[in-house]
């Protein structure tokens, strides 16, 4: 089978651009997009109901990192010569709800508040990891050497997210939380 040069780059065959698993596997890049686009208008949000400033400002880090995220999935669909699109994700619309509702129940000005929104954004981390790096190991059997290297890239950063909030929680939010 004949492939054209620009596959060649990318490490995809003609067949392997057509296969159910390539298409599974760019089908859950559209989902993670469409995560990422609504994670980012959510994040200043987050950041205005946060009291403590150092969650503020993890939540200031992590919207700009996310826009980054958006743009390295857009290089990914690059890469695959796929329209960068976005499908809903009923998972982080359930999250990003969920995150409102911690918003809404909770008293303005208060560690319990700051509690919740960590509680609710390393849950959307945990969905983040567990997403990237499925996408990762696809990627990987696929043989997108490229691809890979990316969302190997937005892996460590969500990790690093992640363990940014779990410092901010235990440094003085949590302690400050149970006092309330």
């Amino acid at each position: 089978m004949k492939t054209t040069s620009s596959n060649k780059i990318s490490g995809m065959t003609g067949k392997m651009k057509d296969s159910e698993f390539h298409k599974f596997f760019v089908d859950e890049l559209k989902d993670i997009y469409w995560a990422e686009k609504h994670l980012v208008k959510a994040l200043p949000k987050m950041k205005k109901a946060a009291t403590s400033p150092d969650l503020a400002a993890a939540f200031e880090k992590h919207t700009q990192e996310t826009e980054i995220h958006i743009s390295t999935l857009e290089q990914v669909f690059e890469l695959l010569e796929e329209k960068a699109v976005a499908k809903k994700c009923d998972a982080m619309e359930g999250l990003l709800e969920e995150a409102k509702g911690i918003m809404e129940d909770t008293d303005s000005g208060t560690m319990i508040r700051d509690a919740g929104l960590i509680l609710a954004a390393q849950k959307v981390e945990h969905y983040e990891i567990a997403t990237y790096g499925t996408l990762r190991t696809f990627a990987q059997n696929m043989g997108h050497t490229q691809v890979v290297e990316l969302l190997q890239q937005t892996l460590d950063n969500e990790k690093e997210t992640d363990v940014a909030l779990t410092v901010v929680a235990e440094n003085c939010i949590n302690e400050s939380a149970a006092a309330e």
